[in-house]
């Protein structure tokens, strides 16, 4: 069966438009109620159980509201858990031995937009062929159950999450004497990661923490970290952190307001295994992570492996090879020995482990890895039927390849929305970088525009 409404990060679109639209999320509801309340999974008798949690975009009350009348028509139970970050439904899905756990979110974009991601009984995201059963019973007519379902509200929901998150520390670990600022995007992170750094010690500047409906990700959080930056400055804090609107996603900054990106904070994370804590296994970044990076951990002998772009695809890598670490340079960061997804509050909490361990800050210890200059043009193209194998734009990444000899790397990528093709050019010599990454442009337009 075709899909037709998933993608590989759950169901996305600008509200009220296309799939996005209260009708839809109502009989979304009721088609995820028929098919998961089926699975099996939850030893309790009785009827199963859904949680419900959100960020806090204004179009959440609506859609929470919808799904969750889809869902009691459908005879299953409600749990709502409010505004909450992504990685917390995951966490809380688990330990309420919930069937499935749905999040209503559209991570780093703005309010305007929202998305659905479901989550399976094990914390992780839900198998292609039950995606698809849903999707054809989207087709189903709505009749009520016999049992209809209650809802109730989970109140600690937030207080378990926080616990969770301090103990994927050592239970002495403690923040005393570091002063951080924290950028939590007016998203689902505003009144959970000040509670949990705070309580492990730390002094805690927060910014972002004041929704109101529309300035989720709005000049704040992971995507626009110059507040941030700037903040760090003013507060003379040790460093920054910054999440996403639903929590997935987290970066860096130091202390002089210079940014550390994801393939920076997975390189920390993962030295950090290597030196002190018997070693790491491995590391699975994308097509997109720095060759710096993955030359770093090469020096190391910490192996790595590239992914296609999407915390799908790293787990599923990562799954295979039998590796606890991966994640991307946007931030979304997999630490799989202790969350069944991206968590940024616990990824930074493991960066934040390294600098202690290490004794050293961050803006030192960051430049134990190299990042390469990386430039990337979008060549727009009036068709990309057989471009990337004319043998002219062959010839043309192969002479790339030969001038960069070991020390850089290029990278074709079609976009998945667009009709681009997305040049990426890596090396030690940003001149020749540029040049290059010219080069090939023009001959992709060449053959795209011919």
């Amino acid at each position: 069966m075709e899909r037709k409404y998933f993608g590989t990060d759950g169901i996305r679109g600008r509200v009220g438009e296309g799939a996005i639209t209260p009708d839809f999320m109502l009989r979304l509801g009721y088609a995820a109620g028929k098919v998961l309340g089926k699975m099996s999974g939850e030893k309790r008798t009785g009827r199963p159980c859904i949680l419900i949690g959100k960020d806090t975009r204004v179009s959440g009350y609506m859609f929470e509201a919808a799904l969750e009348a889809g869902l009691i028509n459908a005879g299953v139970d409600v749990g709502l858990l409010g505004p909450m970050p992504t990685p917390a439904i995951a966490y809380l899905t688990r330990t309420f031995h919930a069937r499935a756990g749905i999040v209503i979110s559209a991570s780093h974009n703005p309010y305007h937009d929202n998305g659905i991601k479901f989550f399976s009984a094990e914390g992780s995201k839900l198998p292609d062929q039950v995606e698809l059963e849903i999707e054809a019973a989207l087709a189903l007519p709505m009749e009520t159950s016999k049992d209809l379902g209650k809802a109730h509200r989970i109140d600690d929901a937030a207080a378990r999450y926080i616990e969770f998150s301090k103990a994927s520390t050592p239970w002495n670990y403690s923040l005393d004497g570091l002063k951080i600022v924290l950028d939590c995007a007016n998203g689902a992170t505003y009144h959970i990661a000040p509670k949990v750094f705070r309580e492990l010690g730390a002094e805690v500047h927060a910014i972002g923490i004041s929704p109101d409906g529309l300035n989720i990700n709005l000049e704040c959080g992971s995507t626009k970290p110059q507040q941030l930056q700037k903040t760090v400055i003013e507060q003379k804090a040790d460093l920054g952190i910054a999440f996403d609107g639903d929590g997935d996603r987290v970066l860096f900054v130091d202390s002089n307001g210079e940014l550390i990106d994801g393939d920076q904070l997975l390189f920390l994370i993962g030295l950090h295994q290597q030196e002190f804590l018997g070693g790491c296994k491995g590391i699975v970044g994308t097509l997109m992570s720095n060759y710096g990076f993955e030359l770093a951990l090469r020096e190391r002998n910490i192996p790595f492996e590239r992914a296609k772009v999407g915390d799908r695809y790293v787990l599923e890598k990562m799954s295979a090879n039998g590796w606890m670490l991966g994640g991307e340079s946007s931030g979304h960061i997999i630490c799989a020995d202790a969350s069944t997804t991206g968590d940024g509050i616990v990824a930074a909490l493991q960066v934040l482990r390294a600098l202690s361990d290490f004794g050293e800050p961050l803006h030192q210890l960051k430049s134990r890895m190299k990042m390469l200059p990386q430039h990337m043009i979008n060549v727009r193209l009036g068709h990309r039927n057989g471009v990337l194998d004319h043998a002219d734009v062959k010839a043309a990444v192969s002479e790339a390849e030969r001038q960069l000899a070991d020390s850089g790397r290029v990278l074709l990528r079609p976009s998945g929305t667009e009709p681009l093709i997305r040049v990426m050019v890596e090396g030690r010599d940003s001149t020749q970088v540029e040049q290059l990454a010219k080069q090939i442009s023009s001959v992709v337009e060449r053959i795209g525009n011919g």
